[in-house]
């Protein structure tokens, strides 16, 4: 069984539900999808970083509906069986890579993310669980943005967050692919943790 889908927002952390209209949930739905796969996609910039930063969130997800209970468990292999899948691509993506997952897989992988948020009835927690990915895709709204009301000025020196640092950000430090990895993968760990003790209330565990 894949969970189950109701039109309410659920707040993690405050454990609340706030009931929406069908109409205004879907269109909510609508842009947490577009967002999170083009977040996903964007941070799919350096080896291995798409792959590390999204294993900690396929973890979290396989570990909250197994304990969920029945109604979750098809999702549950589903998340686990795709954080063992990234897991062993991860292998080959790591720096220096030897496979690519290019816009194809990212995009796959943005949408199996947003899709478990939606099934476990929590789009909210991708705020804090893919907090890099939402700072990559302000990172890359913000420089546009800038850039044009300022007439090409720019915030940071690369857009998306994890160039900026790539070419030495407002520090001048050099961060190298393998840094940017280590870095953004324990960050991930870091909210997969942060995003289960949001929860944790939810449904008696």
């Amino acid at each position: 069984r894949f969970g189950y889908v109701t039109p309410s927002l659920y707040i993690p952390f405050w454990n609340v539900n706030i009931p929406m209209s069908e109409p205004l949930y879907f269109l909510f739905c609508s842009f947490a999808v577009v967002s999170t796969v083009n977040a996903v996609n964007l941070t799919d910039g350096v080896d291995g970083l798409a792959s590390g930063t999204s294993i900690p969130v396929c973890v979290f997800f396989g570990a909250v509906t197994f304990l969920w209970g029945e109604q979750y468990t098809t999702l549950g292999i589903f998340a686990s069986a795709l954080a063992g899948g990234l897991l062993g691509f991860l292998l080959y993506n790591y720096n220096p890579a030897k496979v690519f997952m290019g816009d194809t897989g990212s995009l796959f992988l943005g949408g199996a993310i947003v899709g478990m948020a939606l099934m476990t009835n929590m789009p909210l927690i991708i705020l804090v669980l893919g907090f890099l990915f939402v700072l990559e895709a302000l990172s890359d709204v913000i420089q546009v943005a800038y850039f044009k009301l300022s007439h090409g000025k720019r915030v940071f020196k690369m857009a998306p967050f994890h160039h900026h640092l790539e070419l030495g950000g407002w520090s001048g430090k050099k961060w190298s692919e393998k840094q940017l990895f280590a870095l953004f993968t324990g960050i991930s760990v870091l909210c997969a943790v942060i995003s289960f003790v949001g929860i944790y209330n939810r449904y008696g565990f």
